[in-house]
């Protein structure tokens, strides 16, 4: 018969993909169609409501743009982006539980919307703060692999808002990068660059995400953090955050991203001499942090 219940469509669409040759892709594809009849059918969903919810993902789809990624912060907000992170470093440490020598590297989290790709290559050292809000603070380290070996001329990529809160990409369609580079380790693997101490901020809540976040009665704030993306050869990448220790919103950060071991104290000084010898004339912070990265199984 052509005619389909209910309780069988789910199964008549998985039968469909019986001459699909991408194993991994039908595994995805069936455990979708499984979960999302499910779900329809939980719900007792009705035509109405998912009218809206299409009209949603259009509206979500048209924020999108070369700055801005709607969905990425769809799914940071949901929680789903630092579940596949998580996922992802636990199939990690179960691929290195005989290999106990390699265990505790630094822990990532989740990339969020604002990463801008070819940020300019400065040196060490280097203030990308200057000339925007915020305090300013040296961030210094060492990046090593979990063996404690130096992990020399690993890229560095650095990202932070302002000290209101506000990304560049956040300023209009005129504004160029800031708050944001490249740095390369030296060959004992340490690295030291200027920015500003991080604030806490909303996520952007004028397009459909804020709206969904405002109907779930949900707070759209992020506690302060300095992005931080870690290439070497050999080395996994990692992708990860420094977060400020007594920011607000660390227990309940609208993405789900804080963990323990990437909170970091802000060491508050009065003016004078720098870590790196500068003489500053306002008060400034230091964090210091050093990254572990785990060799690549090649």
């Amino acid at each position: 018969m052509a005619q389909l219940e209910a309780q069988d469509l789910a199964q008549a669409v998985i039968d469909r993909m019986t001459d699909c040759k991408e194993p991994r892709f039908k595994e995805v594809m069936t455990a979708l169609i499984r979960h999302a009849h499910a779900f329809v059918r939980e719900v007792q969903l009705t035509p109405d409501e998912w009218m809206t919810a299409i009209q949603f993902l259009t509206a979500t789809g048209k924020m999108c743009d070369e700055k801005r990624q709607e969905f990425i912060l769809l799914s940071d907000t949901l929680g789903i982006s630092m579940l596949v992170v998580a996922i992802e470093q636990a199939k990690g440490a179960a691929a290195l539980k005989d290999r106990p020598e390699i265990r505790g590297a630094t822990e990532a989290t989740v990339q969020g919307p604002f990463f801008w790709p070819g940020a300019p290559q400065l040196e060490l050292g280097a203030d990308i703060g200057e000339g925007n809000a915020g305090e300013p603070a040296y961030y210094h380290g060492r990046v090593t692999d979990t063996a404690g070996k130096p992990v020399a001329d690993c890229v560095l990529d650095v990202w932070s808002g302002d000290g209101e809160g506000f990304y560049d990409m956040q300023k209009g369609p005129d504004a160029g990068m800031a708050l944001r580079a490249q740095f390369r380790t030296d060959h004992d693997g340490n690295y030291r660059f200027w920015s500003i101490r991080p604030s806490y901020y909303p996520v952007p809540a004028d397009g459909p995400v804020g709206k969904m976040l405002h109907r779930m009665g949900r707070h759209p704030n992020r506690p302060g953090h300095m992005h931080t993306m870690l290439q070497a050869p050999g080395h996994e990448r990692l992708i990860t955050h420094l977060f400020v220790s007594d920011s607000p919103y660390l227990d309940s950060d609208a993405v789900f991203g804080v963990r323990n071991s990437l909170i970091v104290d802000f060491e508050k000084h009065a003016p004078g001499k720098a870590p790196d010898g500068r003489s500053m004339n306002k008060p400034f912070y230091t964090a210091t942090y050093d990254f572990k990265l785990v060799p690549s199984a090649a």
